[in-house]
């Protein structure tokens, strides 16, 4: 890559990747005559619908009033301080709660290091990390009890609260220029994954997540209320930050570390805005942003740099999602920068709540860590319908694989719910290095498509596997340097 800045080498990468807007100038007398513009076409019509989910999105607004933790007799100390860490949870909690019965404001962490615990936000509270200052969770367990509703991969139960948690809140934010560190290790959370690339811990077999997993995918599939979903045993790591049927919802400035499980999280909540935050997580299943069942959210201007996918939009597992049923939609990601992880934009695989018009636009990718670019993974027990994907002005500087759509995630056909994927395109995109640019892996019963690309030129080893892809269409699609079509099920270049 590049060595140059980010910023420079986004505005250079987009300045060769985007065509120049066409106008001319007439000699009609009248002045509004002067100008005339191209037709508008269906993309440009496809493209206003995003710019309709960042202007409708209901903002955060927060009353003048601070509450400063240190007024609640919170103290500093080191991270790993578990004293500290349950004195510093009771009064950032009791800071959360009286500016809440107050009507809202700002929850300040001023600047040093504050140990904690599980916190609760509540409606009209912005929960404000100031620059230098580290919230830093302890890894005991006991600081996330009691247990809460909550869902873990598409899954509801009653588990480890959130590090930072909301419930039926409206106009909450959580924001700042200070870090959050999650507390993982491969000393603490991590090693409950159990096996895990290179597995950098000792597994401990009696204290892995792999037996409540199992066991709550049965409690799912047999219909058990959710209440009663109480793990006799629980190793199922919490995420950093969960908001759970929210309104409203605000992440901005920060940065995120060290996530036990994943990150951003915001579950059946609508107006969610993340902006100018910076993920950097290593650990399994850290994925930076994961919407689930959401409807409106603005992702925008944030570094995703992680063990697992950047961003992943999620709609619930097998039966749970389609019980609840809501997909995950009128999602608009824009002006990011995706480094290391599974994948830069993903749609799966927990989508039996379906996933439809979804937005990306004006991102820069770039890792030998970065497995895909765009990646759809799904399967017939998750089921699902995905329709209308779009995704223009991207910059990928190295990658493995550009484009997946793979119907054989995990349990493959084994399942009684085909998926369908179909009003996918992508414009205006630049690979300079992958090694292959598919991975379309349909069923001959359920084939993707319509899939749609122009304006694509990519550097690759292979063009890839393409199997069961009922229609892509193909403009301007240099691969190589030389014009491809799709003409057979399976080519490589």
């Amino acid at each position: 890559m590049p060595n140059m800045p980010k910023r420079q080498f986004l505005q250079a990468g987009l300045a060769a990747a985007l065509p120049l807007a066409l106008w001319r100038c007439s000699s009609a007398a009248d002045p509004v005559a002067a100008f005339s513009y191209p037709p508008r076409t269906a993309l440009d019509l496809l493209w206003d619908q995003a710019d309709a989910i960042e202007r409708d999105l209901a903002r955060t607004s927060f009353p003048a009033r601070v509450f400063n933790v240190s007024a609640f007799a919170a103290h500093t100390g080191k991270p790993g301080d578990l004293n500290t860490a349950r004195h510093n949870r009771a009064a950032f909690q009791s800071a959360i709660d009286a500016c809440h019965q107050a009507g809202g404001g700002r929850v300040l962490v001023p600047a040093g290091s504050w140990p904690c615990g599980a916190l609760t936000l509540k409606s009209n509270v912005e929960l404000h990390v100031a620059k230098d200052a580290l919230l830093a969770f302890h890894p005991a367990t006991e600081l996330y009890l009691p247990l809460v509703f909550t869902r873990w991969e598409g899954m509801e139960l009653m588990g480890y609260q959130p590090l930072i948690y909301a419930f039926g809140a409206q106009n909450i934010g959580l924001t700042g220029e200070g870090t959050i560190d999650g507390g993982g290790s491969n000393s603490a959370w991590w090693p409950w994954k159990g096996q895990w690339k290179h597995t950098p811990w000792p597994v401990d077999d009696n204290k892995v997540q792999h037996a409540g997993r199992d066991l709550l995918m049965q409690w799912v599939e047999q219909g058990k209320a959710v209440a009663d979903r109480v793990l006799p045993e629980n190793f199922l790591r919490p995420p950093l930050f969960q908001v759970y049927q929210c309104k409203q919802v605000l992440v901005a400035g920060l940065t995120l570390q060290n996530s036990p499980f994943w990150v951003l999280n915001p579950v059946l909540s609508e107006d969610v805005r993340i902006s100018r935050v910076n993920v950097v997580s290593h650990g399994p299943n850290s994925d930076g942003c994961d919407p689930e069942s959401c409807r409106r959210v603005l992702i925008e201007h944030c570094l995703f740099d992680t063990g697992d996918d950047c961003i992943a939009l999620k709609s619930g597992r097998n039966a749970d999602g389609r019980r609840i049923n809501r997909p995950v939609e009128q999602v608009l990601i824009q002006d990011c920068t995706m480094k290391a992880g599974h994948g830069g934009v993903v749609i799966g695989s927990e989508i039996s709540g379906g996933a439809n018009h979804i937005f990306a636009r004006r991102l820069l990718m770039s890792s030998p860590e970065l497995d895909r670019g765009l990646r759809i993974k799904t399967n017939a027990l998750r089921g699902g319908l995905i329709d209308t994907v779009a995704l223009r002005d991207i910059v990928i500087g190295e990658v493995k694989d550009v484009i997946v759509v793979n119907y054989f995630y995990e349990e493959g056909r084994d399942g009684a719910f085909l998926p369908t994927v179909r009003n996918i395109s992508v414009h205006n995109l630049q690979v300079d290095k992958a090694d292959r640019l598919f991975e379309l892996r349909g069923f001959p019963e359920a084939q993707i498509g319509p899939l749609q690309l122009s304006s694509v030129r990519v550097n690759c080893q292979s063009v890839g596997v393409l199997e069961a892809v009922g229609q892509l269409d193909c403009q301007q699609v240099l691969v190589n340097g030389q014009h491809w079509r799709f003409e057979v099920e399976t080519a490589k270049v």
